[in-house]
């Protein structure tokens, strides 16, 4: 108990009886108020301690909100990736029908756009130090006045998305 309460019971030892009624009942008032506030410095604990597991969790799913945001488009970026390769290649290829390529480049135009837009970039790897983490090295060659470990040539662009690697860009690195 507290030292109050102590001190009120030594006083109800102490005095006569008929002061033992009116102080007991002040007493006793007296104790309610103590034994409340304790209840509600415990609730105003509690309370704190729920607040703040309700902030961290709003924090929790507001990183999360935004990291599923962010990276949405990823595998739907993976699975265009191949269309753009093709169109590329199909660009790369003569024709005497002006019409189709301006069709072809027209399509590959506007998927480089869309894909840009939701923050798709090439990896920039010609001519580059060979970087494992960006870079699949396919082949390598020796090649006279080139440094080696650098890019020599592009087999596949790669790409990210954001900061977060879509495709490494396999490339012919320089022995």
């Amino acid at each position: 108990m507290t030292e109050k309460n102590e001190n009120v019971e030594e006083k109800l030892e102490e005095s006569p009886v008929e002061e033992e009624v009116e102080l007991s009942a002040e007493e006793k008032l007296q104790a309610q108020v103590i034994t409340l506030e304790e209840q509600v410095a415990i609730l105003k604990n509690e309370y704190a301690k729920a607040y703040a597991d309700a902030e961290n969790m709003k924090k929790r799913l507001q990183t999360d909100f935004e990291q599923r945001t962010k990276f949405q488009m990823a595998n739907f970026a993976k699975e265009l990736l191949p269309i753009l390769d093709n169109c590329e290649r199909a660009l790369a290829q003569e024709t005497q029908d002006e019409a189709y390529r301006k069709g072809v480049e027209m399509i590959y135009s506007q998927l480089q756009n869309t894909l840009a837009k939701e923050g798709v970039q090439e990896i920039d790897a010609l001519n580059h130090q060979f970087d494992g983490s960006f870079h699949q090295a396919l082949m390598s060659e020796a090649k006279e006045g080139v440094e080696p470990n650098i890019v020599i040539e592009i087999l596949q662009k790669g790409y990210m998305i954001k900061d977060r690697l879509l495709r490494p860009a396999m490339v012919k690195v320089s022995e």
